[in-house]
């Protein structure tokens, strides 16, 4: 008896923390349905979102067991009903359909990303998650007028390094705060080669907040003492409210992520201060785009990258899938640079 195809995926049959719940496990693979495609993949980065699920954040969302990973690129292997032949061999980012942590993916071709000759695996796979995200925050949500002063925390992140060119192709004044309270000589040595390469990138201006460094002072001399026209939050918690602080009144604050686990709790007085506050979550987009311009978004990306108007950070180490475990211990590792992927 022919045994049926299968394949490996990590998975998670309860929430906690990714360590302790993520399973290497064997999946029975599955030809692709109408409209669908069947991706094989090459490379996936591990992002903090793509944990954030794992440890039971969207529990009211996910049905268990479920696969870890939001993107990746892979080569097209098969196709379902309704869909040409020309996909086959195409290397593509296979979105909105499974969890991308396992060998092989299906995903509906009209969300599927064809991914230009001159991106490496090590770009595209990185293509979807931090670039959109700080894309659509930009252009959609903040809609800043060039010289506009836009604050984002978490400034050693990924999403900072690609937030600050982005901004920098709009002609918005990007400060980029990096966390440093009391850094030791060597966490020094490492926030200031960070700020180092984020003005390189774009950013107008860093910030290494703690230390007794006041950022009131800095913005008295920058806008006129009127404080920041928007921030971007990524903390969440004691750290959001005193990023909003430095927002002008009537101003904008936007979250998008929770780094310190805990929630904000300053809405009373960012009303008192008349803050536009909401958050931003890609699946509310997901919810209302069209296919269309779920592509024209990739397409603007694409040409950035392709132009090196947009560089996506580079790779710190590789890892199979069968090896995710260390890849997770390295990702929870504070001052690494680059990406880890899952290959």
């Amino acid at each position: 008896m022919i045994e049926p195809a299968s394949h490996l995926a990590i998975s998670y049959y309860r929430y906690g923390e990714p360590l302790d719940v993520l399973r290497l496990t064997r999946k029975r693979s599955a030809s692709p349905g109408r409209g669908q495609l069947a991706v094989r993949m090459l490379a996936r980065p591990i992002n903090p979102s793509d944990l954030i699920p794992v440890r039971g954040a969207y529990a009211h969302r996910i049905a268990l067991p479920a696969i870890a990973g939001y993107e990746g690129v892979g080569i097209v292997e098969a196709v379902g009903e309704d869909v040409p032949s020309s996909w086959l061999g195409m290397r593509v980012l296979p979105l909105r359909g499974e969890g991308t942590w396992q060998d092989v993916v299906l995903s509906p071709a009209c969300w599927a990303v064809r991914i230009p000759s001159l991106l490496s695996d090590e770009e595209a796979c990185q293509l979807y998650i931090n670039p959109v995200t700080a894309w659509l925050l930009l252009t959609e949500r903040l809609r800043l007028a060039p010289g506009a002063l836009l604050l984002l925390n978490a400034g050693a992140s990924s999403f900072a390094r690609t937030a600050a060119q982005l901004a920098q192709e709009l002609g918005i004044r990007l400060v980029c705060i990096l966390r440093g309270s009391k850094p030791g000589e060597q966490a020094l040595h490492k926030l200031k080669l960070r700020e180092q390469e984020l003005l390189q990138l774009g950013a107008w201006q860093t910030i290494i907040s703690g230390d007794g460094l006041e950022l009131e002072q800095e913005l008295c001399s920058w806008n006129g003492g009127l404080g920041a026209d928007a921030a971007i939050d990524c903390v969440g918690g004691a750290e959001a409210a005193r990023l909003l602080s430095y927002v002008r009144c009537g101003g904008q604050a936007v979250s998008i992520g929770l780094l310190s686990g805990k929630p904000f709790t300053g809405y009373a007085e960012a009303q008192r201060r008349r803050l536009h506050y909401s958050s931003f979550h890609l699946r509310h987009w997901l919810a209302t785009v069209s296919p269309a311009e779920w592509q024209l978004v990739f397409a603007r990306l694409n040409e950035l990258i392709c132009s090196r108007r947009l560089v996506l950070p580079a790779v710190a180490a590789s890892y199979p899938l069968s090896r995710f475990q260390d890849a997770l211990r390295e990702q929870a590792q504070p001052g690494r640079a680059g990406k880890l992927l899952l290959t």
